[in-house]
């Protein structure tokens, strides 16, 4: 594996752009997905101008799926990419936490380096700047002997295969998957050597924010930790030493008519006002009220201690990112997996109170597997989103890959 991930022949790293970026107005759909959600949303299918290209890819190879990126830039201008790498596909044991850069605004980027490889299945990359070279990773693992009946139909192991699955599994006692099972980060003052690994009581795809006080804010679903019962719940814990030791703020209260175990996967971003708003994703298999594949919205004044009871947004799409823009409009970058498939954005001009939706980013995702997109904003206002799919549709494996994108104006109301 390590051998792979030095192997500069078997990797796509240059990333010229698709020349396929088009204004607004080009959009065939503009007024497709028209409608109104229940604070009031606007719904308008329409594209922003974009170019696209490739973070890394090993589309063929046994061990060169990559998936659940986020993005981090540093104050020297540096961005930097961390997701679960060289896997053998979505579910499976080979998971580990890989990190690539680039000094040229995405054009180009580093191999992907391995920082994090623990026995279990490491999933999930969180990524944050701390300010000056300093980055925090955020990540979990997990246990996924449960999924090996699904994973072996699913993916028509080979005997082979199997084996090397079985043979895995052979080495996860009891005592390591309690070691090592949970949500955890760890810091790095480069990007090159990394601390030791810190348990967390809660885990998101996209990690904890840092707040203008300097205290870390993790909004997370309760996530297993040695010697604690794990209840459906999302909260929020806080750090005030640089991630060594955290403390629960306080819990998101759900309607009384949802399903506590459909809601997974926040991310938080806090206003000039000190208020934080969180975005949470639903799981909806059971059909009730709520569609399948959505977000709900919450609000903290007190710094996550209390918090508004989750509002339904009824959009098409999730899991969040969230990002303040310089212009002070939120952007949520999201998944959508609706045909046709791909990434979009909805845009607040008034602090989360209404919401623009359905911008879309990319749109021709081939199926199955893709999403998770987040974003960081560049230099000149431009907004520079990963995600992860495959890069054609007859590629085993999916890569990690970047839209740039301009924000668009606000809409006329």
């Amino acid at each position: 594996l390590w051998k792979m991930a030095q192997g500069g022949d078997m990797l796509s790293m240059v990333s010229p752009p698709k020349a396929r970026a088009q204004s607004p107005d080009q959009e065939t759909g503009a007024q497709q997905e028209v409608g109104v959600d229940m604070i009031g949303s606007k719904r308008i299918a329409r594209r922003v101008v974009a170019d696209h290209g490739i973070v890394c890819a090993l589309p063929k190879e046994r061990y060169g799926y990559f998936g659940w990126p986020s993005i981090a830039r540093t104050d020297d201008g540096v961005l930097f990419v961390a997701a679960s790498g060289f896997r053998f596909d979505h579910v499976c044991p080979w998971g580990k936490s890989v990190v690539t850069q680039s000094k040229d605004n995405g054009q180009t980027w580093s191999h992907p380096r391995v920082v994090n490889n623990s026995p279990l299945d490491d999933r999930d990359c969180g990524l944050l700047s701390l300010g000056g070279n300093k980055l925090l990773l955020s990540w979990f693992s997990s246990d996924i002997r449960s999924h090996y009946e699904w994973a072996r139909n699913a993916y028509g192991l080979s005997d082979e295969e199997q084996k090397r699955w079985e043979d895995v599994f052979a080495t996860w006692s009891d005592e390591v998957v309690e070691k090592w099972k949970g949500s955890w980060i760890r810091t790095s003052v480069d990007g090159e050597a990394w601390g030791d690994p810190v348990r967390l009581p809660v885990s998101a795809p996209h990690g904890p924010i840092r707040l203008r006080s300097g205290r870390l804010f993790y909004l997370g679903k309760g996530h297993f930790v040695p010697g604690r019962e794990v209840t459906n719940y999302v909260g929020a814990v806080v750090s005030d030493d640089e991630g060594k030791t955290w403390v629960e703020a306080g819990r998101v209260p759900f309607p009384d008519d949802s399903d506590p175990d459909h809601f997974c996967e926040p991310h938080a971003v806090e206003l000039p006002s000190g208020e934080i708003i969180g975005l949470l994703r639903y799981v909806n298999k059971e059909h009730d009220r709520y569609s399948n594949f959505t977000m709900f919205q919450t609000e903290s004044s007190d710094g996550g201690k209390t918090w508004s009871a989750a509002k339904y947004l009824g959009v098409n799409g999730s899991p969040p990112h969230l990002v303040r823009h310089s212009t002070g409009a939120l952007v949520c970058v999201y998944s959508y997996r609706t045909e046709p498939l791909g990434n979009r954005a909805m845009i607040s001009w008034d602090d989360g109170a209404t919401w623009e939706s359905d911008w879309i980013l990319e749109d021709q995702a081939p199926p199955r597997d893709h999403g998770y997109p987040a974003s960081v904003e560049l230099p000149d206002g431009r907004l520079f989103t990963v995600s992860y799919q495959r890069t054609s549709a007859e590629d085993k494996n999916c890569g990690l890959v970047w839209t740039r994108w301009d924000l668009p104006g606000r809409a006329e109301s």
